[in-house]
């Protein structure tokens, strides 16, 4: 037979065993149930990181020319560094017509897109004063050249600077500000004076050959609804199709 105080000793020892057990398993399910509301905590927070974080502004250039005595008298081109262009200008096609408000939105060709940025860069993105400051220059209208990106902005006025890189960009955006202008005449005589279309659409073939207009492919639209009206006189559709043909030409060239 098993001694009495043999079997009394283990089960104390097995009574002990259990409680320390039932010890652990409850700090085990505490500790877990702390790691889980952790996790819960945290996991709104860092999900609200994205959110709270505000996307960069895109880097951005603009040209902007007020000029009382020409027509349109204010127009602005902002080209973005993806290449996303806007244009924006006031102004009257009818002499017994009010001003109005003329938008377009474009994409500008590769190789004007990284022209602008190298100039502005070279420009030192037009801080300081970038006017000649000769007063006996003829005025020809108050430009301005702005850049602005993330962490950037600046801007400057000017009638004429003597710096290269401003030269050449306010050659480049009144090129394309003469194109994006051929745009609001166009949808005004499409719409009210068709019989006006012809001549105009001939001054625009013109100034195309002689390379004195820049990014055809913005006023595409306005020609492709042109090209398509079958209430427009053939030579005139004839005429709007070779300009986008010369539009997608020099872009595939870009």
């Amino acid at each position: 037979m098993i001694p009495v105080f043999l079997i009394r000793g283990s089960l104390i020892r097995a009574s002990l065993v259990r409680a320390s057990l039932i010890r652990r398993l409850s700090g085990w399910r505490v500790v877990g149930m702390g790691v889980l509301a952790l996790a819960t905590i945290s996991a709104p927070s860092m999900a609200q990181q994205p959110a709270n974080a505000g996307a960069a502004s895109p880097a951005t250039v603009t040209f902007t020319l007020d000029f009382p005595q020409s027509n349109p008298a204010h127009y602005s081109i902002a080209v973005e560094a993806s290449g996303h262009a806007r244009y924006e200008c006031a102004g009257t096609v009818a002499e017994d017509s009010e001003e109005q408000t003329y938008r377009a939105e474009f994409q500008v060709s590769a190789g004007n897109r990284e022209k602008i940025f190298s100039l502005a860069k070279q420009a030192r993105y037009f801080a300081g004063k970038i006017d000649s400051g000769n007063g006996r220059l003829a005025f020809t209208g108050t430009k301005q050249l702005s850049y602005q990106d993330g962490q950037l902005s600046s801007m400057a006025r000017y009638n004429y600077s003597n710096l290269a890189a401003v030269q050449q960009l306010t050659a480049l955006f009144q090129d394309m500000g003469a194109t994006l202008d051929y745009g609001r005449r166009l949808t005004y005589y499409h719409r009210y004076q068709k019989l006006a279309l012809d001549d105009e659409l001939k001054r625009m073939e013109t100034q195309a050959r002689n390379h004195e207009l820049d990014e055809i492919q913005g006023v595409a639209p306005v020609l492709q609804e042109i090209f398509e009206d079958t209430s427009v006189i053939n030579v005139v559709r004839a005429r709007a199709k070779e300009l986008i043909e010369m539009g997608n030409s020099v872009t595939a060239g870009h």
